[in-house]
């Protein structure tokens, strides 16, 4: 039997009731104070629209001295048969360390059972095994310096598409990127290409949020590394995340079916000195036409 959205939003309620009972104390869950009730309103009269997805995070106490490590959870309204989000965060944590401790999360959750909750088992995982993470980190920071040159590293992701129409899609898109200081382009329509470029873990997370929990026909085709003594912004080739608009072949009518002018987008690449990632998004080398 199939289940449905008003069963996965009450086990989400009972989930975030046993959460408080739990971390009673301010500052202990941030939870909008309208989410809940939106939950419940939705829950007695279900041919409403559905309610905002539950949004929130838990401060953990980890080890003796109890540092903090946030956990940001997002539910999908199919949650618990859909994974839930999760991200650990916390300022005693170097990047690289979070983004180790978030992939093994990441890889712990996915081994429990469909159909589970497991935000408290999220919790007391990154509760249980976090002290590692930031320790390292701990002992990065105490090292004795010796003059080390900090290298960065800028990421840039090719990303391709069947197609990308929707407003709601392309405005989580670009309130995406903007929040991880990300710059790149989106080209709407078909095929639909986002280039985002900055640092590693903010590249991923975008990567994750976008995807997130079914965008079908869409890959990573490409991924570029360039590391720097300086900072990644003098690598970047793109000065914002540009919203890019192009012509589209033939006329359609109302249809929302139209494939972008490949010409306009070569050219395009070219002036980015990206002129190669073409042939790796389509398969095919790309010429431009005389005029």
């Amino acid at each position: 039997m199939a289940v449905t959205v008003q069963e996965c939003l009450e086990l989400q309620l009972l989930e975030v009731e046993m959460l408080l009972s739990m971390f009673p104390k301010k500052g202990e869950i941030n939870l909008d104070e309208d989410a809940v009730p939106g939950v419940q309103r939705y829950l007695r009269n279900a041919d409403g629209a559905l309610p905002p997805r539950l949004e929130y995070s838990i401060a953990i106490d980890v080890g003796e001295a109890k540092v903090k490590v946030d956990l940001q959870v997002l539910l999908p309204r199919m949650y618990p048969h859909v994974a839930p989000q999760l991200f650990a965060r916390s300022n005693a944590l170097h990047r690289q360390q979070q983004l180790q401790l978030n992939t093994r999360l990441a890889s712990h959750i996915s081994s429990l059972d469909s159909g589970e909750l497991c935000v408290y088992e999220a919790v007391q995982w990154v509760k249980e095994n976090s002290l590692p993470y930031l320790e390292n980190s701990k002992i990065s920071s105490e090292s004795p310096s010796k003059e080390v040159v900090v290298k960065e590293t800028l990421h840039r992701m090719w990303i391709y598409s069947h197609h990308i129409y929707r407003q709601e899609l392309r405005k989580k898109i670009f309130d995406c990127a903007k929040k991880l200081n990300l710059t790149g382009f989106c080209l709407t329509g078909k095929p639909g290409v986002i280039c985002v470029e900055g640092l590693r873990e903010n590249c991923e997370e975008f990567w994750r949020a976008i995807r997130y929990p079914n965008w079908k026909h869409i890959s990573c085709k490409h991924v570029e590394n360039v590391e720097t003594e300086g900072s990644v912004d003098s690598l970047r080739l793109f000065r914002a995340f540009e919203d890019l608009q192009l012509q589209a072949h033939g006329d359609y009518g109302l249809r929302n079916d139209y494939h972008m002018d490949l010409g306009q987008f070569l050219e395009f690449l070219k002036q980015h000195q990206s002129g190669h990632i073409f042939q790796i998004l389509f398969g095919v080398e790309g010429k431009l036409s005389d005029k």
